[in-house]
């Protein structure tokens, strides 16, 4: 397929890609952008590319553009990538993909969605030099491979304004070049291991940080991966290193003396393998065409099937080779100005837009009484993001698709998880948009004393001071049920909670509780948090939990019509296409999951899901929506894609004899 490319940016690399460009046999330059009419000029006369835009928007909505290659600086990556998927353009985007790993999921989501090509830069693994490599460990030249030694560095004679060391360029080693060895020792271990790439289990690391900007002048990494496979990372802008891989096997040993830009002009290139008792061999690889014009052409080659293969780099590949990043700068204590809780970069979304319902989003909504505001259906668990950059992009998702409602609680993250959702909420200015449930008390913590201080210290991390829904996280039976209910309604009173409940309570003990409300003139429970799923819980995950998927649950429900906020409301995981009777990679899905009768709904809701074209978390989710009650269903994706695969739910309507059938009631 022949293709019109645009560039952004007139930097450097820019430069190099179209020269590689004109080299090409697919590809033409017809656009080049840059943030100066004059820059534009100046390449578009280096390059003889006809049209030149001072400024990116314009060349994106030029119609004579196929694809863009995008060069500008790394935090500037992950919006313009966004915004070209939006015009519709294929994209080759300079590495690293995004400045994190959360802003990569954003990058791939709007790929994904807008249908468009998308690969991140590593022209090495368009090489045939690695394919050839690759050729070699999955023939067992070298035996089991056991490490990895893989360097890139370089000394820059540069002042702190130089993008390798400012901070607010996302300067730095590790994601200029050590993001090389990373994607070399992830290529490596997954051809060891039998797959395209494998992502390391541990992750540790040290460098030198500049005093000044902050950034990392030079650093070093171990990766374990499976199989006791561990790997040597290295890599600087400001030390030279001995820029080769070297991999080290049972039977033997390979070298790459020059890996990250194999004959750039085209030419041979070696890989020396050394067999234990053997004279070294040298395999010459051959090629004569230029290193980024081969880039070029993967893009043109595979624009319909919207990735390229392995070795080069998919989807997948980059959002692992960005956490692991990620979690290589957490080892060195690199986090980019950008990236802190309060900074402006903060404020917007990682298209550095504002945070906006889409007018096409799917999501319905319920009411609770005591809350003013319309509920989502779904409501999303703040409890697993890693920072504030993570929680940002998941919480931005679920709220531009329609979602209103967050769960939390004071012991999450021992209370991390509620302060990631405060600062979310104060950096988009929108808590009357939002309604938070929020949870305390647990368990040994569990008195109206304990309650009392905990809320406190919860609404100061939420920075508010109100909560639309609170729940007692359990319960404790040696307390009179009267005393929680006076200190819960001191606060309702108090304007400190607009709605209140209880997580893990018993009917009994509910109904004790309203009971004890009515007859005080004092306020009740309005809604509870108790399992309800598809899937018969047949262990709880953690010790004190409740199910109200009983038959007993479920009539005291429909008859009270008491709104139910079900945690694991998709069963953990148990309705993904993994789950055999075999499985054993989650101990946790297994003991809490496992068991004949779930295994024959598992089986029901396959079959139903190909019925309505989704999968059948959608319909095990589905089936927590189209119950006699009102349900609040909380969800806990942990990436965008889960996320984006669980919002079908919403388009399905379930019948009420589907509902039983699915249930084994019919």
């Amino acid at each position: 397929m022949k293709l019109r490319w645009g560039i952004l940016s007139t930097g450097h690399i820019a430069r190099t890609f179209a020269a590689g460009v004109r080299r090409s046999s697919t590809g033409s330059l017809v656009a080049v952008a840059s943030r100066s009419q004059s820059s534009a000029d100046q390449f578009g006369d280096e390059f003889d590319i006809p049209k030149r835009y001072a400024g990116y928007e314009a060349l994106l909505a030029d119609p004579d553009v196929d694809a863009v290659y995008i060069a500008t600086p790394h935090p500037l990556h992950a919006e313009w990538a966004i915004k070209a998927a939006e015009a519709g353009k294929h994209i080759l985007c300079e590495k690293p993909l995004a400045l994190n790993y959360p802003q990569a999921q954003a990058v791939i989501e709007a790929a994904r969605e807008h249908d468009v090509f998308l690969m991140e830069a590593f022209m090495y693994r368009c090489h045939p030099q690695t394919a050839r490599l690759i050729e070699l460990i999955r023939q067992g030249v070298i035996g089991d491979v056991r490490m990895i030694q893989a360097a890139f560095g370089f000394h820059a004679r540069v002042g702190l304004e130089h993008r390798l060391l400012n901070n607010a360029l996302g300067g730095g080693a590790i994601l200029d070049v050590g993001c090389y060895p990373v994607s070399m020792a992830r290529l490596i271990a997954g051809a060891a291991l039998g797959r395209d790439f494998a992502n390391p289990v541990k992750v540790f690391g040290a460098g030198k940080l500049n005093l000044t900007t902050g950034v990392d002048e030079y650093a070093v990494g171990t990766l374990e991966f499976e199989g006791g496979i561990v790997a040597q990372i290295a890599t600087g802008v400001m030390l030279n290193m001995r820029n080769v891989v070297h991999i080290f096997g049972a039977e033997g040993d390979i070298l790459l003396t020059s890996p990250w830009v194999p004959a750039p002009h085209g030419g041979v290139t070696d890989i020396i393998v050394q067999r234990r008792g053997e004279p070294k061999r040298i395999v010459e690889v051959e090629c004569d065409e230029w290193l980024y014009a081969i880039e070029a052409d993967t893009v043109a080659r595979n624009i319909e099937r919207r990735q390229a293969p392995s070795p080069a780099m998919s989807w997948d590949d980059s959002l692992g080779n960005m956490h692991t990043l990620d979690r290589w700068r957490q080892a060195i204590g690199l986090t980019y100005d950008q990236e802190q809780p309060d900074a402006p970069e903060m404020k917007l979304t990682v298209s550095r837009r504002p945070l906006a319902r889409r007018s096409n989003h799917r999501m319905s909504y319920g009411r609770i009484a005591g809350v003013d505001k319309p509920i989502s259906r779904l409501v999303l668990g703040v409890d697993n993001q890693e920072n504030i950059a993570y929680a940002s992009v998941m919480l931005d998702a679920f709220f531009e698709h329609g979602g209103n409602a967050f769960d939390t609680a004071f012991v999450y993250g021992n209370g991390k998880h509620e302060a990631l959702l405060g600062q979310w909420i104060r950096n988009r200015g929108i808590r009357e948009e939002v309604v938070i449930l929020d949870k305390g008390a647990h368990t040994p913590f569990c008195t109206p004393e304990d309650m009392n201080r905990q809320f406190a210290i919860s609404l100061e991390r939420l920075q508010t001071d109100y909560v639309d829904i609170y729940m007692l996280h359990r319960d404790n039976p040696q307390v009179p049920v009267g005393e929680f209910v006076e200190a819960l309604n001191e606060h309702y009173r108090a304007g400190r909670m607009r709605a209140f409940g209880g997580s893990n309570w018993t009917i009994e003990r509910i109904e004790a509780a309203n009971a004890y409300a009515a007859a005080h003139g004092l306020q009740g429970f309005s809604a509870i948090s108790n399992n309800f799923s598809l899937a018969r819980m047949v262990e709880p995950p953690w010790e004190g939990c409740l199910s109200a998927s009983t038959p007993e649950f479920r009539a005291w429900l429909t008859r009270a019509q008491m709104p139910l906020l079900p945690w694991s409301s998709q069963a953990r995981g148990f309705f993904l296409d993994d789950t055999t009777p075999d499985f054993k990679a989650d101990p946790e899905r297994v003991r809490c999951w496992f068991s004949d009768d779930n295994f024959e709904r598992l089986r029901r809701a396959r079959e139903l899901a190909k019925k309505y074209g989704v999968l059948p978390i959608n319909i095990a989710l589905a089936y927590v929506l189209h119950q006699p009650f009102p349900t609040f269903p909380l969800i806990g994706p942990r990436t965008l894609y889960e996320l984006r695969t669980s919002l079908p739910a919403l388009d399905v309507t379930l019948t009420p004899d589907e509902v039983k059938w699915l249930n084994l009631e019919a």
